[in-house]
């Protein structure tokens, strides 16, 4: 099976199997639920097959006990570490309380104390990059924190105390005058959209 003759870039696979990799792959950098519509059209597939597809492989990860779930939200598809693992990726993440933050970490964090409350999309339309397993870090170690959601239902992140505390602040104000350098919230969602959409 292949892409439609025609299209610069043909994806090809000579089994269910290696389709199944091709989705991996893809659900593995996904910054957002991958829709079925969107995946169907990149392997020219009917939907009806992936979606079925898609289903055997969340219950097929499932039954064998992977440490990941494959699951379908807000539409779409993409892989989570699984609740029963929790623990173990919080000991992980904050468990050290030596190690340093990267500098994504920082970069991320300082996006988010100038422009809070922001959404992830947005966070990764500022830096570039996709920012998921960042944000999830940040949210372990308790500097970050899920406050509500927009209204088409994304996720907005502010800090929290403790990461004034870190910081030594006794509240935002205290922040240096960086924020006239970022774009407004309305720009944000112009810009976050215009990343989906490339």
């Amino acid at each position: 099976m292949s892409e439609k003759d025609g299209q610069e870039t043909q994806l090809q696979w000579h089994s269910e199997s290696q389709l199944r990799s091709h989705l991996e792959a893809i659900l593995m950098v996904v910054d957002a639920p991958a829709r079925v519509e969107d995946l169907a059209q990149t392997f020219q597939l009917e939907e009806g097959y992936l979606q079925q597809l898609l289903q055997t492989m969340s219950r097929q990860y499932e039954e064998e006990g992977r440490g990941f779930q494959l699951r379908e939200i807000a539409q779409g598809w993409r892989f989570y570490s699984h609740p029963d693992s929790a623990d173990a990726v919080k000991a992980f993440i904050a468990g050290n309380h030596t190690q340093k933050l990267t500098q994504a970490a920082l970069e991320t964090l300082a996006v988010i104390a100038y422009r809070q409350p922001i959404t992830r999309q947005q966070i990764s339309a500022i830096r570039g990059v996709n920012v998921d397993s960042v944000l999830r870090g940040l949210v372990v170690r308790g500097l970050v924190e899920e406050v509500g959601q927009t209204a088409t239902g994304a996720g907005l992140y502010q800090t929290t105390t403790e990461f004034l505390e870190r910081m030594g602040l006794r509240s935002l104000e205290e922040l240096a005058p960086l924020a006239p350098f970022l774009p407004k919230a309305d720009e944000l969602d112009e810009i976050a959209k215009l990343v989906e959409e490339a």
